[in-house]
């Protein structure tokens, strides 16, 4: 359930960036700006699976937090993390 909600939050945010940026700037670059979201997304599911892989076995903390779930919350605090100094660099760029 909890990798449900995550990939549900992240398919959320494709559509948003995507619509965004293709509002703003044209079909290119909404293109370029969701597949760098979809990279970084699958980069970091990889990345995160592997540093959970040393901490915790398959089934993880129960039956709804398996290492699967918990690499997917580690994932989308990172990408959270990377996207708000992002947004704000941006921000700081336009004024």
């Amino acid at each position: 359930m909890i990798a449900v909600f995550i990939f549900y939050l992240h398919v959320v945010a494709f559509v948003t960036i995507f619509t965004k940026r293709w509002q703003e700037s044209g079909t290119v670059d909404a293109c370029l700006s969701a597949g760098f979201m979809l990279l970084i997304f699958g980069v970091g599911w990889s990345v995160s699976t592997v540093i959970l892989k040393f901490f915790f076995d398959a089934r993880g903390l129960g039956i709804w937090f398996d290492r699967d779930a918990m690499s997917l919350v580690l994932l989308t605090l990172m990408e959270g993390v990377f996207y708000y100094a992002y947004a704000k660099r941006e921000r700081q760029k336009i004024t």
